[in-house]
């Protein structure tokens, strides 16, 4: 680790050290402003370029000393230090400039970026608020709503759009330092007063105030019970009401607050945990270690319907050539069609970051009817719908037509794979490889072993979930995996409450108010009644009898619901055909709207089955539905289908929207008290033995018995187990 500088010309170089993407650490810090000190110091030197080791400026704090930063960071005297030099500064920004490295590089008098440089502060998506006058300097430099717009989301701007913003000053496609060292050359003597963005006014709009107050409305609808973003916009109120030094008191302030919130750890381990899933084990002790991925060049989707389409797009965007193909003429101009409308969209967006072989994205992707095609790809990712008879006929097909060596993965979202496997002639080479809709959008891939699946097959899979980037995360092969196997009793517990009596927009209501972009029931509506129901009927979730005709409600000794299936006959879909739990505009609308039919249809629906009315308030829904979803997390747990909580909790956040600022559903029963969460879950189940979704789990009892430990020790006391990764 070391910050060392050389003079060209005189100009001081210095390099920030610390890889593998020169964190900002406290050792950094103090060798980068020695190194400053000096250069201020040296009347060789003129005027300083600042870099990064290893084509990276910084990537910001040092996540290795997160646990220090309550005691403040040394970093806001370095950057007060380089703002104040007589002598020009010039931060070369290359790979990229995030947290405390934008905010290094805005303390900077000058900015050059590489092309596919980025920059952002994302502090946000730590639970924290920038912590070095990065919210304070960059209002002055690019206003109000950009710089809104970058906190409070936390999103990463590219070099040429962070130039049409005003970020920086200058963007080259090759020798960026030897930029710099020109630039400030060129500098030399010129005065700085309009380059120390402290000094600046901030530039606001006209009624700044209301602007203010109306971006805090926007803000909480948006990051539903999230306190960073809201403390982004306190940040940038006090950038415009108070002077600069009062205002990097305010930041200071806010930034102690939250450090001291359960949401700012909660964020903070879902960081870490989305990096701790990429180092899987299996139990015959193969590992992220010491399986090595295969290159894959080329792939085939099979299917384009709205999954396979997605996952065409996330492959040409990782620029791996693909072959497309559906199973008749009709479907193959749909889905093409539909395919190159999306790519056209990503290419114009791609393009206006600055993107310039964008275009060469068109050339990508071939459609086609023909499985000879196939012949020579690397991999193979199955798309179609939900029916196992149909994925077994095709993996039998890809059998004897792909290369021995190639991949064939099945995006299903719960099939036995082993059963797919088995029509194979290389069952070490099958994979599940379940994405989230939209496949282009969505962070998330399950990654799916199957009792044959070799590790080099579990190591290519995850790779490719890498280069695609996405987060993949093991799991193992079991009905419905890990996400929807939670997902699950969640849904139907919130159409038990429904059937008892509760309205539909209370109990979505409740779980947004807890963080969810939306609740079970406009989920639901997004998703389809009828793919839900298809889903159940796949995997024998229904009743032997038909869903309607009878007064029944239970299926054996178990609750069940018929609703969905009710609701698909009536060809209430959801959003697709404009009505489902809700009623829409028009099909295909997205503003949901409570429907009279369907209140009207449930107040006879359970005089017909002769419910009883059981009112609960937002607290007990929120219980009801999420430690159902906590119980199945420890039951996947106890049968070996998820290897630790961590898994789970970056399955929720990044696939079904579980707010990132509690952590997940396994961090969050932690933070509740695993007592509390078993105590509840037993007082219901001894209400509703009906419901064995709600029979708490014999791991969380075990793990309680053991006096409420630590999420980090809960794998040490499970035991032996059927591990099925």
């Amino acid at each position: 680790m070391a910050a060392f500088s050389y003079i060209c010309d005189s100009v001081a170089v210095i390099t920030m050290s610390n890889p593998p993407v020169n964190a900002l650490s406290s050792a950094l810090i103090r060798a980068v402003q020695k190194a400053v000190e000096e250069a201020i110091g040296d009347f060789a030197v003129e005027a300083i370029v600042i870099r990064g080791d290893k084509g990276k400026f910084s990537a910001g704090a040092d996540i290795r000393e997160f646990n220090r930063l309550e005691r403040g960071p040394p970093l806001v005297s370095l950057i007060d230090l380089i703002e104040d030099s007589k002598k020009p500064v010039v931060a070369a920004i290359e790979g990229v400039a995030l947290g405390g490295g934008l905010e290094l590089a805005l303390g900077c008098h000058y900015r050059i970026a590489h092309a596919q440089a980025y920059v952002g502060l994302p502090e946000v998506l730590l639970g924290l608020v920038p912590a070095a006058g990065g919210a304070l300097r960059l209002p002055r430099l690019i206003g109000i709503s950009a710089t809104l717009s970058m906190i409070t989301t936390g999103k990463y701007v590219q070099a040429r759009e962070a130039l049409k913003l005003g970020i920086v000053d200058k963007v080259v496609g090759e020798n960026t330092v030897d930029e710099a060292i020109q630039l400030a050359k060129k500098v030399i003597g010129q005065p700085l007063g309009s380059r120390q963005l402290s000094t600046l006014p901030v530039q606001c709009p006209p009624n700044v105030e209301a602007f203010l107050d109306e971006a805090m409305v926007k803000v909480k609808k948006q990051f539903r019970g999230a306190q960073s973003p809201l403390a982004c916009v306190e940040v940038l109120r006090a950038a415009v009401q108070l002077p600069y030094l009062e205002g990097k008191k305010k930041e200071r302030e806010l930034f102690q607050f939250l450090y001291t919130t359960d949401q700012t750890r909660a964020q903070q381990y879902a960081f870490f945990a989305e990096r701790e899933v990429a180092k899987w084990t299996l139990p015959s002790g193969a590992s992220w270690k010491t399986a090595s991925p295969q290159p894959i060049r080329t792939a085939a989707v099979i299917g384009l319907g709205t999954m396979g389409r997605g996952i065409v797009i996330s492959l040409v965007k990782a620029k791996i050539p693909v072959i497309a193909l559906e199973q008749d003429k009709k479907q193959l101009d749909i889905g093409s069609k539909a395919v190159m409308s999306l790519l056209d969209r990503e290419i114009l967006k791609m393009e206006q970051l600055g993107h310039t072989e964008a275009t060469n994205s068109l050339g990508l992707v071939q459609f086609t009817l023909d499985y000879g095609k196939l012949r020579d790809v690397d991999i193979v990712i199955e798309a179609v719908f939900e029916n196992m008879a149909l994925k077994k006929e095709i993996f039998r097909h890809l059998s004897g037509i792909c290369k021995p060596e190639a991949f064939l993965c099945t995006n299903t979202s719960g099939l036995d794979i082993d059963e797919i496997a088995s029509v194979t002639d290389r069952p070490q080479m099958i994979v599940g490889t379940h994405f989230f809709a939209p496949a282009h959008i969505m962070k998330l891939l399950e990654v799916v072993r199957g009792s044959c699946t070799s590790s080099t097959s579990i190591s290519t899979a995850m790779q490719l979930a890498k280069n695609l980037g996405k987060i993949g995360v093991l799991v193992g092969n079991c009905p419905l995996f890990v996400g929807n196997r939670l997902m699950l009793p969640y849904i139907q517990q919130a159409i038990f409450l429904v059937e008892e009596g509760n309205k539909v927009e209370e109990i979505d209501r409740a779980l947004e108010g807890f963080g969810f972009a939306m609740g079970p029931f406009q989920m639901m509506d997004l998703a389809g009644l009828d793919t839900l129901w298809r889903c159940h009927v796949e995997h024998g979730l229904t009743r032997p009898e038909q869903s309607t005709g009878t007064s029944n409600h239970c299926c054996g000794s178990k609750r069940y619901s018929p609703l969905l299936g009710i609701l698909s006959e009536k060809l209430r879909f959801g959003q697709k055909s404009g009505q489902g739990w809700y009623k829409y505009e028009k099909p295909g609308g997205r503003k949901a709207m409570s429907d009279p039919w369907l209140h009207n249809f449930l107040s006879e629906y359970r005089d017909a089955h002769n419910f009883k009315t059981q009112y609960i308030t937002q607290e007990e829904i929120i219980e009801w539905c999420l430690y159902v979803i906590i119980n199945e997390g420890f039951k996947a747990l106890e049968d070996g289908i998820a290897s630790g909580p961590e898994d789970i909790d970056v399955i929720y956040t990044n696939g079904y929207g579980w707010p990132k600022h509690t952590g997940g559903p396994m961090y969050y029963a932690s933070l509740v008290g695993l007592p509390v969460v078993l105590t509840k879950l037993e007082k219901y189940y001894e209400a509703n033995p009906d419901i064995p979704d709600l029979k708490p789990s014999m791991f969380l009892k075990k793990l309680v018995a053991y006096g409420n430990l630590p999420l980090k020790e809960w794998q040490f006391h499970l035991g032996s187990q059927n591990c099925k990764l």
